[in-house]
């Protein structure tokens, strides 16, 4: 029985050890290189990504490696390099006039000292601009008050909030919202309060500007009391 075992020990020991092994493949690359498709019938599902792991193929060399899964959905330690947001308190707000602008639209005086979160980088003070630092769909949302928010008495002009786009030197405004305004008879009332949130295509170096629309006759000492804010950021490619 012993000589037996002694046999079988020897036998195994004979047995070369790879440290590759290939499928469909004679010359393998790593521990286990798959030429060709892996089908795995049954995987557990997991109820979420904490304390997960995915598995990612690397399109140059084909070799999968492993991510922190919190990264599929923008958290981790992965930051959207397109984010700015900025805002103006009471005080602070003055509107400016570009050639370039379209017809009745003076921009906002956003400075780089205002945002609250964002790279400096993206924001210009020269033109109070945001560069658009790559192609693909923007979340854009912009708030401004007037005043206190309420006027009593229709504005004339209709100003509004306005967000514009300058590619290749050519303004457009890619969305506007007027203020509202009721006359009630022995009351008239403008509610001088409004926001824009969309999302909106753009292209790697468009400059956006956060302003008003139809503004010419707003009262500079209303204006003074007002307040502004921007957020944007990519969402698509």
């Amino acid at each position: 029985m012993k000589t037996k075992f002694y046999t079988l020990l020897l036998s195994m020991a004979a047995i070369p050890v790879f440290s590759q092994v290939g499928i469909n493949t004679t010359t393998p690359q790593s521990t286990l290189d798959v030429n060709g498709n892996v089908i795995i019938r049954q995987i557990p599902q997991g109820s979420s990504v904490s304390g997960y792991q995915v598995l990612a193929i690397n399109q140059t060399n084909s070799e999968v490696s492993r991510l922190d899964a919190a990264l599929l959905s923008g958290g981790g330690s992965t930051v959207n390099s397109s984010v700015y947001a900025a805002r103006k308190a009471s005080g602070a707000v003055t509107l400016l006039s570009l050639g370039i602008f379209p017809s009745g639209f003076q921009a906002v005086n956003f400075v780089n000292a205002e945002r609250t979160v964002g790279q400096a980088s993206l924001f210009s003070d020269t033109d109070n601009t945001y560069t658009v630092p790559s192609t693909g769909v923007y979340a854009i949302g912009f708030y401004f008050r007037y005043g206190t928010g309420i006027q009593g008495a229709l504005i004339t002009d209709a100003p509004g909030v306005g967000i514009v786009r300058t590619r290749a030197g050519v303004s457009t405004v890619i969305d506007s919202r007027a203020f509202s305004g009721a006359n009630l008879g022995i009351l008239s009332l403008t509610i001088s309060e409004s926001s824009v949130n969309s999302m909106y295509p753009l292209q790697a170096g468009d400059k956006i500007s956060f302003g008003l629309t139809g503004s010419s006759f707003l009262n500079a000492s209303i204006l003074s009391t007002s307040t502004s804010s921007f957020y944007i950021y990519k969402i698509s490619d």
